[in-house]
């Protein structure tokens, strides 16, 4: 394409006539523009570019209308760029070459008032059936208002604001940060009092509100029985009283009593819910610019390495695009997730539905339906064309309650478990009366694992033979609910049948997500909710190992029925003195009070953990009011640290485990090998559990960790499938409750508000909305650092909060830090590869365990000789830094084919070698002399007993210890 485009402007007419040569030039144009068939509608119309304001490139003609138009009018003012005629990129005007891409072109506010960014975010509301020509409707007239307001600037003489700009702007700050009305009304009005008296500032929330109507989305208010019992929609939309309880539709008109008697001027339904159609919200994410890209990301994108970083890497997406290929051959169309979750603010709570929520799912299951089975059309701004959408909900995500609410199949009792469904073993307890999931997971272990013969450490005298039979398919449940009878809440019969059906097994009902024509084939209907689960988890271990009443499992009706079950007789209670014995899992209260004076300390990074240690209640020895991401960060950071240097190793060890396992399973990103290995490990690690803690500890919170990896191997990562985001967002939705009288309303009207506002200030030429505009309080930018000498390590992430202070630090300290800096900095990296190399050398038998111990122990010192012997003569030493010289070997990189001159203390490593070598001997009898032990020393001894293991010295951690060279809490300020 030609560089000078000047002629889009000149010599249009010659002499009083057309100029051939700018006809030509027209013709290449539409040529050109047909050549792009994303923006072509209909195979011969084309968006016209004349200067007509209904025309503007918004509006699409067949060719030939829109040569006349430009033969009449010309193109549009600086139309160099032919972003809306398909051209990605150009050389604007002569011959200054500028590259201009559409995405950097749709952000530039064009100085002419007639072609703003606002006339396009008004477009793209509306949509390409607005037709500027007709007789406006109703609904067409509040984007003919917007039109208007975004052609008459702020007062005159502004060239930046217009009315429709300083609106959507002002109710953009108000939803986000959560401004009142009274807010916005009183800095309208103060905004009225520094603007010229002939200015369009609207004067109100009320007035921006009716400007920017057409930016909202529908809402649907719907009628429903006080009691749930069904809603007046569809068929029953007429209907004056329930079909079901025969309760009356709509309050007395008539109220008060004796001579104050009053009548409602309009009919007052005892109950409504407010439905947001999914539909329009799924167009409007493909009418801007700003999201419609992002709507194929999940095609677009390929994994690297095997590893799964979004939920259409999984199993369960590619099993449902193999199963409906004529769906996922439209990569545009769109892939749902339901969440649900308990939200009523100031609502009492027998009102819940519970059970009957189908009820007020069915206009979502239609609406469901109706975009599988024939879509909707849909206008995608990113590639200029329309085509027809259609939407498939993949799976929910719910906390346990929701989770049979949305299911039908009961989460409480002994066949809680989704996953092993009717093959529970699980069994009420004698004296608390509890369910007990306790020895529940041999039956996943593999056949020959030892535990399964293991008639001591978990029910006595009980061998596990059997087999977990696996998950059951949708066709299979399809088929034992049909078999069974069940029905759904909205059947008239349904509580009856329903009842006396849920004695015999686990359904109570029959979900209404069984009327989608895909919901058989899923892989992986209703999620298990890792958040809530591993917050159990960690409730139910640090409860009972800090032994805190009321929610400790450690209690005397646990003792006196654990000899029952297990063989524990140093548990029981001494008859002599009626008193039980302490047991290893419970920290006595010197311990306790440690370990909270180090949580009371712990300093984190900004937006990384709360601030734990306003948790803690020194007085009574236990943490309180803690969230769920602050049992999130303790159970997978701190857990492990905290308890290591007060429970023996047979304890701490399962504890670190069950840790590590949350850890890995909440990565961002994860393989296949990675879930298989974590899936095989969980068993075990529940099992090892099940030695340490009596039957009441496991409850179904604790069985349940032992399906997580499953469904991550089968549905992807886990943060997509969790209910943090939810959660957080239910949170920003309560503080739109302005009228406590009026909830629904109340969110209602908040939610539309912030719908219409992230809509316009995706238009902002500020930037990009979803980001935040300042700066966290303690960020500092790489970029700002002017130290190009600095190492890496040494730049900050962060800067402290408030006034810095110093103190020296103490010797455990200083060598920590400094082991810190030498194993985190790369540049040392080859020399650590030929300190172990070395050592390897002189001792072949080391394991992974003592060359841990030897490099945290020796390594410093040796780096030290050796930067000194390798620069000694050969160069300077810059303050806090070793140079190694400036000769061959100037880059001070090891020479792999020779030694390293110094010396690397072998009689040293030798006594550490012995050391662990002797505490192996001691510790695993069975073992012979002079053998290391790899990684981890087996409990369990010949035919099932446990070996009597000791604690690991703290000098010798083990290598599952978190190794000293990784962050260390109990360090402030390294």
């Amino acid at each position: 394409m030609e560089a000078d485009r000047e002629w889009m402007y000149e010599g249009r007419i010659v002499n009083g006539m057309f100029s051939n040569k700018w006809g030509d030039k027209v013709d290449e144009f539409v040529a050109f523009a047909l050549r792009h068939p994303e923006c072509v509608n209909g195979g011969t119309a084309i968006r016209c570019p004349c200067t007509l304001v209904k025309c503007q490139n918004k509006k699409f003609l067949n060719v030939e209308t829109v040569k006349v138009h430009l033969y009449k009018n010309g193109f549009v003012p600086d139309y160099y760029v032919w972003i809306y005629h398909g051209e990605k990129e150009v050389h604007q005007r002569c011959s200054r070459s500028v590259r201009v891409s559409v995405s950097e072109t749709d952000q530039m506010v064009s100085d002419n008032m007639n072609h703003t960014t606002y006339h396009r975010m008004v477009s793209d509301a509306a949509g390409p059936e607005f037709n500027p020509d007709e007789e406006p409707n109703a609904e067409a007239r509040n984007f003919y208002d917007m039109i208007r307001a975004g052609d008459k600037p702020l007062y005159e003489g502004n060239s930046k604001r217009t009315q429709l700009s300083a609106a959507v702007r002002m109710l953009e700050i108000k939803c986000r940060h959560k401004c009142s009305q009274a807010w916005f009304d009183d800095m309208s009005n103060f905004i009225q009092e520094l603007l010229p008296p002939d200015n369009l500032m609207p004067l109100d929330f009320y007035s921006t509100k009716k400007l920017v109507r057409g930016l909202g989305l529908p809402v649907q208010v719907i009628h429903c029985c006080v009691n749930n019992c069904m809603i007046y929609w569809g068929d029953d939309s007429d209907l004056n009283s329930c079909k079901k309880c025969g309760h009356a539709r709509y309050k007395e008109t008539v109220r008060g009593s004796g001579n104050r008697l009053y009548i409602r001027k309009f009919k007052v339904p005892y109950k409504k819910m407010h439905y947001f159609p999914i539909t329009p919200r799924l167009q409007r994410l493909y009418a801007s610019t700003a999201t419609a890209n992002e709507m194929r990301w999940h095609s677009e994108h390929h994994m690297e390495d095997g590893k799964m970083c979004h939920p259409s890497d999984a199993p369960a997406w590619k099993h449902f695009d193999g199963c409906f290929p004529d769906f996922s051959s439209e990569v545009r169309n769109v892939t749902l997730g339901l969440f649900a979750d308990g939200f009523q603010p100031f609502v009492p709570g027998p009102t819940n539905p519970k059970g009957k929520i189908d009820v007020f799912l069915q206009p979502l299951i239609a609406e469901l339906k109706s975009l599988w089975g024939v879509g909707v059309q849909t206008y995608d701004i990113s590639k200029r064309q329309n085509f027809q959408m259609r939407a498939a909900l993949m799976w929910t995500i719910n906390d346990f309650p929701a989770y049979s609410m949305m299911s039908g199949w009961s989460t409480a009792g002994m066949y809680a478990c989704p996953h092993c469904m009717e093959d529970s073993d699980a069994f009420r307890l004698i004296k608390s009366g509890k369910q007990s999931w306790f020895d529940n997971h041999r039956k996943f272990l593999p056949i020959n694992h030892p535990y399964r013969r293991n008639t001591k450490d978990f029910i006595k005298n009980r061998k596990v033979t059997k087999q977990f039979p696996g998950v059951r398919s949708g066709d299979e449940i399809l088929q034992d609910l049909n078999n069974r009878g069940l029905r759904k809440v909205m059947d008239v019969d349904a509580e009856v049948v329903n009842a006396a059906i849920s004695k015999t097994c686990g359904w109570n009902k029959r979900s209404i997500f069984w009327d989608l024509p895909y919901w058989r084939e899923l892989l992986l209907r209703h999620n298990l909710d890792v958040m809530h689960i591993k917050k159990n988890v960690f409730d139910n271990i640090f409860n009972t190992v800090f032994n805190i009443p009321g929610k400790t499992e450690d209690t005397y009706k646990s003792r006196d029925e654990l000899n029952k079950y297990c063989r524990r007789p140093q548990f029981a209670q001494n008859l002599v003195t009626s008193k039980y014995p302490d047991v290893p899992f419970v920290l006595n209260k010197s311990q306790k009070k440690d370990v909270l004076e180090w949580v009371k300390k712990l300093r984190f990074p900004d937006g990384y953990a709360s601030n734990l240690g306003r948790c803690v209640d020194a007085k009574k020895l236990k943490m309180f009011g803690m969230k769920s991401h602050d049992c999130h960060v303790f159970m997978q950071r701190l857990l492990p640290i905290a308890l290591r240097e007060f429970l023996p190793n047979r304890i701490w060890e399962p504890l670190t485990e069950i840790s590590l396992f949350f850890k890995q399973l909440t990565s961002s990103s994860l393989t296949d090998e990675e879930l298989r290995n974590l899936d095989e490990q969980i068993p075990v690690i529940l099992c090892n559990l099940e030695k340490i803690f009596p039957p009441s500890f496991f409850d179904s919170m604790e069985h349940l960790p032992v399906h997580l990896a499953y469904e991550a191997r089968i549905a992807g990562p886990v943060h997509y499938r969790w209910m943090y985001p939810p959660e957080r967002y239910l949170r920003k939705i309560k503080h739109k409750i302005m009228n406590k009288a009026q909830v629904e309303g109340s969110i209602s009207i908040g939610y539309i508000m912030d719908e219409a506002a992230k809509f316009a200030s995706f238009y902002f030429k500020e930037g990009d909305p979803t980001l935040p505009l300042k700066e966290k309080r303690n960020e500092v930018y790489l970029d700002d650092i002017v130290d190009d000498d600095m190492f890496e390590i040494f730049k900050p992430p962060g800067k402290a909060i408030g006034a810095e202070g110093k103190r020296y630090l103490a010797d455990n300290e200083y060598t920590a830090a400094h082991l810190y800096i030498l194993m985190n900095y790369p540049e040392v990296q080859p020399f650590i590869d030929v300190f172990i190399t070395e050592k390897r050398r002189q001792f072949p038998n080391l394991n992974d365990e003592v060359v841990n111990v030897v490099t945290e122990q020796e390594f410093p010192s040796w780096f030290e000789k050796y930067g000194m012997a390798r620069g000694r003569g050969r160069g300077s030493t810059l303050p806090g830094r070793t140079s190694f010289g400036t000769g061959s070997q100037a880059s001070g990189m090891p020479d792999p084919g020779r030694g390293s001159g110094v010396d690397e203390g072998p009689q040293q490593t030798e006594d550490v070698v012995n050391v662990l070598q002797q505490h192996h001997q001691q510790t695993s009898p069975h073992h012979g002399p002079g053998i290391v032990m790899n990684d981890r020393e087996t409990w369990e001894g010949e035919e099932g007993e446990d070996a009597d293991v000791g604690e690991t010295s703290p000098e010798h951690p083990t290598d599952e210890s978190l190794p000293i060279a990784q962050f260390d809490p109990t360090i402030d300020n390294p």
